[in-house]
């Protein structure tokens, strides 16, 4: 470890794309795409061009990239924090707790993508220096915590094999449930009802044919098909979602006009009606999977909401030989349209031994609950039962 120096940079364009890259997403050197779009270089970089992130935010770049003998062998997308908003890992109680403690919680640091509730990679190394890489970054990430004045520090939506290496640091491990999609090989989506117990088949059935019935049209789009119009469509739909969900918007306008470059990688679904856009749904497409992320609408129409967000994903990754469909964080009406429960990760490092203590003894009987609710959640699936996982 004393041959690894690890540097904290104010942003992300202070480490060459290539470089960043070559840790967050190294299968793209066949030219495919990147397992997970929200790590790569152009897509934290958007945030930050777009202000999205960075001053007034409360979400401030502290990135970790890791050098040995030079080269850079990891890197982690990392952020001091003064609230828990856009990271839907809660821990709001921690800060209330610690608060009444008389200790000021915040600020605490933040290993995710900012507004980004989807599993994945948080420390990014090149392939092949796995243990050294992430062994520095959690080492970083704890003397950052004690000579900031920081609170904690947090990874989120990481992965299982992120979170048992955490552990082994001494980070606390916590678990929630998410809902994802999971192609079996269906060549349509009548191959996907075929698998559902017959009622639940009809019911999605109808629920389709009402909601395609809305009196208009639906197209998913991609690449050269998503015009500047659409952005501003979208821009729309998220302002009326966040209003209603998060009180103000995460994301700025400037950072739409960001993915209008990234089109390639995106998957919108619109709802039109006089050839005015009157829903959408934005979907990130990684290398197997695609995300679900944005909705919104200017109208309601009975079921669209589900049509759009789910059913169209469904069509999409199984038209494109996709494995998986993550449709964000929470949402349990999402069981009955064929997404089961999946348990997610994340890991804690806090310091104070007494905050901690109390922290572990709460995660150990989270942890008990989240397993007994994914397995009650998982029975409770469309599915027929000879085709339950």
């Amino acid at each position: 470890m004393d041959s690894v120096e690890v540097n904290v940079l104010a942003g992300i364009s202070s480490v060459p794309a290539a470089e960043w890259d070559a840790c967050a997403c190294p299968e793209t050197a066949d030219g495919g795409r990147p397992c997970d779009p929200f790590t790569t270089h152009r897509f934290l970089a958007a945030l930050e061009a777009s202000d999205s992130v960075g001053p007034g935010t409360g979400w401030t770049p502290h990135h970790l990239v890791a050098r040995h003998a030079g080269a850079v062998i990891a890197v982690a997308p990392f952020y001091r924090k003064s609230h828990s908003q856009g990271e839907y890992v809660f821990d709001h109680a921690w800060a209330e707790a610690w608060h009444r403690a008389g200790g000021s919680y915040y600020p605490k640091l933040q290993g995710a993508v900012p507004f980004t509730p989807v599993t994945g990679r948080r420390l990014l190394c090149r392939p092949g220096q796995e243990d050294i890489g992430q062994a520095a970054l959690l080492q970083a990430m704890a003397e950052l915590t004690q000579r900031g004045g920081h609170s904690s520090a947090h990874l989120t939506f990481c992965t299982g094999q992120e979170a048992a290496a955490a552990a082994s640091a001494g980070w606390l491990h916590r678990t929630g449930v998410q809902f994802h999609w999971e192609n079996r090989g269906y060549g349509g989506y009548e191959d996907f009802l075929a698998t559902l117990a017959s009622r639940k088949r009809k019911a999605l059935r109808k629920e389709r044919e009402k909601a395609q019935g809305f009196g208009g049209t639906i197209r998913a789009l991609t690449g050269a098909a998503i015009e500047e119009r659409h952005w501003e469509a979208m821009w729309a739909f998220y302002l009326d979602t966040g209003a209603r969900k998060w009180g103000r918007p995460y994301l700025t306008r400037a950072f739409f006009d960001a993915l209008h470059e990234m089109r390639d990688d995106v998957l919108l679904v619109v709802a039109e009606q006089d050839g005015h856009a009157v829903a959408g749904a934005l979907n990130f497409i990684g290398r197997e999977t695609l995300y679900g992320r944005y909705w919104g609408c200017l109208a309601d129409h009975a079921f669209l909401h589900f049509e759009l967000c789910y059913h169209q994903a469904v069509d999409w990754a199984i038209a494109q030989g996709f494995a998986r469909v993550e449709a964000g964080a929470q949402g349990e009406h999402k069981l009955a349209r064929g997404y089961l429960p999946v348990v997610t990760h994340s890991a804690h490092h806090i310091p104070h031994p007494g905050f901690r203590r109390a922290v572990a003894e709460y995660l150990e009987q989270e942890r008990a609950a989240v397993a007994e609710e994914a397995d009650i959640l998982a029975a409770l699936g469309p599915y027929r039962d000879e085709e339950r996982i």
